[in-house]
């Protein structure tokens, strides 16, 4: 199924990705670090996304609170 996710504090504006059978796919950030955020979306191709979401859950980007793959482990939380 597809996912569209508008994140809060951050510089990505959309996290659009794919959950088949309990498995993250075609992981995509539009804006924010681009390098990092593609690397993001490769490494976590075809792993379990709530052992994903536990991973990135709480990472901190400076003084912002969150970051872009905290901001995806919010994404992938609210799937559930």
């Amino acid at each position: 199924m597809h996912h569209t996710f508008s994140p809060h504090g951050v510089c990505s504006m959309q996290i659009d990705f794919d959950i088949e059978e309990g498995k993250l796919h075609n992981v995509v950030f539009t804006g924010g670090c681009n390098g990092n955020l593609k690397a993001i979306g490769r490494l976590v191709e075809g792993k379990d996304a709530a052992e994903v979401a536990d991973i990135l859950r709480g990472n901190q980007c400076g003084f912002r609170g969150t970051s872009c793959a905290d901001q995806f482990a919010k994404a992938i939380d609210a799937t559930v």
